[in-house]
């Protein structure tokens, strides 16, 4: 019997909350925030650990527990995905939920910020435990989920399919069809058009700002794409059709390398073919995975996993600019060394927020009944993610900090600001 539990440490990966903290505290020192705001915003506003009975195919019924976190409220419904993984756990979940209220401020949403997970390995589960699983999970939070309360989203382990049935699930306790109660969904069933491609389109957004600032040509300009899922291969193509040259990508099966570059309409469509992997792909060479992150590019693109540039590499890397589109990709640690090298960050809750534009979008047209063009959707997408831009370097400027930390600023003080107006306690 496999029995699932909260992973033991990994060695030298730092706890996520407490890195969130430390970018946090260096933000608030900043902006001289007063202690009662200070305390309200750095504690999530709700935890709920589930435990979530399912039958399996033999006829078992194994128990799995699940979380959700709302970290704030104060700008609006919290909104954040849910993850099927299993490592999640607690404190991943709780700095998921702060960056997701720190994500929707820097874009001016409004939106609080929440997260959720199910310890599980959804790869080693059949779709009916996985139906299951999440309708289990939608009827044990019931309370929690609503259109004007918590709008969950997909995450790592989940899509489209899921988000269907946990909405199908919601609206059967509510006697009534409730689009609204969650974005990601299948076009068919109120989904947005743009949505698919939504956070690679916000990297690109992002990436071509930065390297403007920098007065990089995309066009003389190179890449690699560590992450080849959906945030890195679409961030990976539409970086192409601008003339940005990718070198190198990589995803679970590996690392894959071309000095010439890399086809990359050629590798997405070689990876829809190949069961979602990269493996066996003859457009490139095999490269360690280690060796993408420290190439020699002018734009690294961490889209996969949290903590893969710390201490142990960040010394090697030879990027001008490193644009997130992963949550948390960069340790705590290795932001001062990245400083003292002169990089340019756009980080996180800047760079991949463009997901969430368009989930507010397709939230806005479930509550409109009214649905949108595409152009409408990337139109206006891209427009506030340039705006988002421009006010985080301008706060950058101004405060003489990285934009990471910048980011942080932009966010606290509007959510701040936003807490006094409603009067806080």
């Amino acid at each position: 019997m496999m029995l699932y539990k909260e992973p033991a440490p990994i060695k030298d990966r730092e706890n996520p909350f407490e890195s969130m903290m430390s970018r946090f505290n260096i933000a608030a020192e900043v902006l001289g925030l007063d202690e009662e705001t200070y305390n309200v915003l750095k504690s999530p506003a709700r935890q709920v650990i589930v435990n979530v009975p399912v039958t399996m195919d033999d006829g078992k019924v194994r128990v799995f527990e699940g979380y959700r976190v709302v970290h704030s409220t104060i700008l609006g419904p919290s909104k954040g995905g849910i993850r099927y993984a299993p490592d999640v756990f607690l404190d991943e979940v709780k700095a998921l939920a702060a960056w997701m209220t720190w994500k929707c401020a820097v874009v001016d949403i409004p939106y609080g910020g929440a997260k959720g997970g199910i310890i599980c390995d959804p790869y080693s589960m059949s779709a009916g435990e996985i139906e299951r699983l999440t309708r289990a999970y939608t009827s044990s939070l019931v309370d929690i989920f609503g259109p004007d309360r918590d709008i969950p989203a997909p995450d790592m382990g989940t899509g489209p399919r899921e988000m269907a049935w946990l909405m199908d699930e919601y609206s059967k306790t509510k006697g009534s069809t409730e689009h609204g109660v969650v974005t990601g969904k299948p076009l068919v069933l109120g989904g947005s058009l743009g949505r698919v491609e939504a956070t690679g389109r916000g990297v690109m957004v992002s990436a071509m700002a930065a390297m403007e600032k920098l007065g990089m040509d995309p066009a003389k300009s190179t890449a690699a794409v560590q992450g080849f899922g959906n945030v890195g291969s679409w961030a990976a193509k539409l970086m192409a059709e601008r003339g940005v040259k990718i070198l190198g990508v990589s995803d679970v099966s590996g690392a894959y390398w071309n000095d010439n570059g890399i086809d990359i309409e050629e590798a997405i469509e070689y990876k829809n073919g190949n069961n979602g992997r990269l493996e066996g792909y003859k457009g490139a060479e095999q490269i360690d995975p280690a060796e993408l992150l420290t190439s020699k590019v002018d734009v690294l693109v961490p889209a996969a996993v949290e903590d893969v540039i710390t201490i142990h590499n960040v010394d090697k890397i030879q990027a001008r600019l490193i644009v997130e589109g992963a949550n948390g990709p960069t340790s705590y640690k290795a932001d001062n060394i990245i400083n003292e090298k002169g990089i340019m960050v756009v980080p996180d809750i800047l760079a991949n927020s463009g997901g969430v534009t368009v989930s507010y979008f397709e939230w806005v047209q479930n509550r409109m009944g009214f649905k949108w063009t595409l152009d409408r959707v990337n139109e206006r997408a891209e427009r506030i993610m340039n705006e988002s831009f421009e006010r985080v370097y301008a706060a950058s400027q101004k405060y003489n900090v990285p934009m990471r930390i910048a980011a942080y600023i932009v966010a606290i003080d509007k959510v701040a600001m936003t807490y006094k107006y409603r009067g806080g306690f």
